[in-house]
């Protein structure tokens, strides 16, 4: 028997579109038939990537997004809903990092991850999660009540990891603020869950797998590999699909085993 997960006629907003992890879902989610809403600062990357999508027969459509600032998330929300219609799905992507020990981390540092990271990621949640509970509510029109919203948080807010402190701390407040979110609006139908990806091979960090540091932190790899974005996609769909009513709260480990 076969199964296929059919997203058409739902609206999905994913930010952080314009490269790596951003651009596979947004590839992903249209091949199984949702319309995409591709946010993020990159306006001209994210052009590239709808213009790619539209080629494949999909529909896309692009919005300038800075999750650091709320009149930008908010704007960016309202330009999407009023140009597609409502939005049904939120992949709540974008992220940031660096690396250094705890004690050179300084203000500008702390901040520049905490800002995307926690509480840009809460206040596009709050968002898209305002109007899902409109609809819910009766208060605002919509053929689909309830929602999907994906949190993409790390294996780094389960286990901590040397050097990327501030940034663990980020996500394992994501992890936290998925199960909080989960708790208040599961009642109206909407699912809120979060994927924990492990090392995956992406534009940003495609140079650092052939250094001797990046050699060695693949040797301490359960299976000696880093994955690929497409191999979060299955994950992604069960969670977005309209057959994962049950399916809220949780935290997907997505690591190839190495929290284990």
């Amino acid at each position: 028997m076969s199964y296929s997960i059919n997203l058409e006629g739902r609206v999905a907003l994913i930010t952080g579109a314009s490269s790596g992890l951003g651009a596979q879902f947004a590839r992903t989610l249209s091949a199984a038939g949702a319309c995409v809403v591709l946010a993020g600062r990159r306006v001209e990357r994210l052009k590239d990537l709808r213009a790619e999508i539209e080629g494949r027969g999909g529909d896309a459509h692009v919005v300038q997004l800075d999750v650091t600032d709320l009149a930008s998330i908010r704007a960016a929300v309202a330009h999407a809903e009023t140009e597609v219609g409502t939005l049904d799905i939120l992949i709540n992507n974008s992220g940031v990092s660096t690396t250094q020990r705890l004690t050179d981390v300084t203000e500008n540092d702390y901040d520049y991850v905490m800002d995307t990271n926690t509480r840009g990621a809460f206040f596009v949640a709050q968002e898209v999660g305002k109007r899902m509970l409109a609809r819910a509510r009766g208060a605002a029109p919509g053929t689909f009540i309830g929602g999907r919203i994906v949190n993409v948080a790390s294996m780094a807010g389960l286990r901590v990891l040397g050097q990327i402190g501030v940034y663990a701390m980020s996500k394992a407040a994501v992890i936290h603020m998925t199960r909080a979110m989960a708790l208040e609006w599961g009642k109206y139908g909407i699912n809120v869950n979060a994927i924990c990806p492990g090392y995956i091979d992406t534009e940003i960090n495609h140079h650092h797998w052939d250094t001797d540091q990046g050699r060695k932190l693949v040797d301490l790899l359960p299976r000696k590999r880093v994955g690929q974005p497409q191999d979060l996609d299955t994950a992604l769909l069960m969670l977005c699909a309209n057959e994962s009513h049950f399916i809220n709260g949780a935290v997907i480990q997505a690591d190839d085993g190495f929290g284990v």
